[in-house]
């Protein structure tokens, strides 16, 4: 999927400096989603679900049906987050979604999880902001406090332990636990 957010080039907006790594006209759109949400959102109740995934969709965030968002869940940019039927953003998770988020259906952000689809090249003297999507696929659970990078794949069912960090791909229906993650056993369903 493109980025609906272009970073600007580094080595013109001075970004060491201080200066901007986007667009005038998309720091204004994101300053009116952080007082939209500040104000409509983050203070409602726990069972207003509904509504959070309206204000979501309302500034271009795509969300399935069924969908948990929490008050005090924090998106950087709704219109580069994707979210299938039925999952859950629980309370404290961060989308820190310069580049595109997408969480498959059924898949779990527990608490204070941390997903970030950016960094910079540190290779480049000005230091260019760069865009990685992170994909979250089916069945998935990143667990509470764990930390997804720019550009993790997480397979269909895979499992990030408490505090876990992933930073390159997990494999499906794999549990990894850890930092850096490394798989600790295969993942089963129990019927």
């Amino acid at each position: 999927m493109e980025e609906i957010l272009k970073p600007l080039n580094a080595a013109n907006s001075s970004m060491l400096a201080g200066g901007a790594s986007f667009s005038r006209a998309d720091r204004i759109r994101r300053q009116l989603w952080v007082i939209t949400w500040a104000l409509l959102a983050a203070w409602t109740p726990a069972p207003l679900h509904r509504w959070r995934c309206f204000l979501l969709r309302a500034f271009g965030a795509r969300i399935g049906k069924g969908v948990l968002v929490y008050g005090c869940v924090r998106v950087w940019y709704p219109a580069n987050l994707t979210v299938g039927d039925n999952a859950c953003l629980g309370r404290r998770v961060t989308c820190y979604n310069q580049g595109d988020i997408t969480i498959g259906a059924r898949a779990i952000i527990s608490q204070g999880a941390h997903l970030c689809a950016s960094s910079h090249d540190v290779s480049d003297r000005h230091f260019q902001l760069t865009l990685r999507p992170i994909q979250i696929d089916a069945d998935a659970w990143v667990a509470a406090d764990a930390f997804v990078g720019p550009g993790v794949n997480i397979g269909e069912g895979a499992v990030l332990a408490a505090r876990g960090v992933a930073f390159t791909d997990l494999d499906a229906w794999t549990i990894y636990r850890g930092n850096p993650a490394q798989p600790i056993k295969a993942r089963k369903w129990r019927n």
